[in-house]
């Protein structure tokens, strides 16, 4: 039998420790060639905090990891009753009845996983019309309203008042952060 991708549901935050105790039980319970990769669905992001930018990790799904295997009635109880884990997405209440994602669907994860590590995306997304406060650079303690997003290149056009006038000025992600 040919291993597939199954998605499993976790508590939210705990994904980490899921992915431990299946691997831990795997090792117990001698089933190495039942199993493959555990993947949880993870990019990198970059905030601003104490002025300083930093990259954290965010994950996608959050409450949810990818385990490849062989389904089986060994392999699925195993999973099933590890701590902290609900369930197989699909809602099987047997082994059989559990359905495998497509390997298009994983090739797609997988290369959003690899983006995410090489090219981080800002924590906070903009769109037109929201209200910032400027927080480094010239013009620093200013607020204004964003006129255009740019995300590619990760800037945003932004009027701010300048002496009573409406200044468009450019300013990057991590210069900015939306305010009430």
């Amino acid at each position: 039998m040919a291993k597939k991708y199954y998605v499993v549901h976790t508590y939210s935050g705990f994904e980490n420790k899921v992915r431990k105790s299946i691997e831990e039980r795997i090792r117990q319970f001698k089933l190495e060639e039942q199993f493959g990769e555990i993947l949880i669905p993870t990019e990198q992001v970059v905030e601003m905090v104490k002025g300083e930018k930093r990259t954290s990790k965010r994950k996608f799904f959050p409450g949810y990891i990818l385990v490849e295997m062989e389904m089986g009635a060994a392999s699925w109880h195993l999973v099933k009753s590890t701590p902290k884990v609900t369930g197989f997405v699909g809602g099987g209440k047997t082994p059989e009845d559990v359905p495998a994602i497509s390997r298009g669907e994983v090739e797609r994860l997988t290369s959003q996983i690899s983006e995410g590590t090489l090219k981080p995306k800002p924590k906070v997304q903009f769109e037109t019309g929201d209200s910032i406060r400027v927080t480094d650079g010239p013009f620093s303690g200013f607020n204004g309203s964003v006129e255009e997003v740019n995300a590619e290149k990760g800037r945003l056009r932004v009027l701010v008042s300048i002496f009573g006038r409406a200044t468009p000025v450019e300013l990057d992600f991590m210069q900015v952060e939306k305010s009430q």
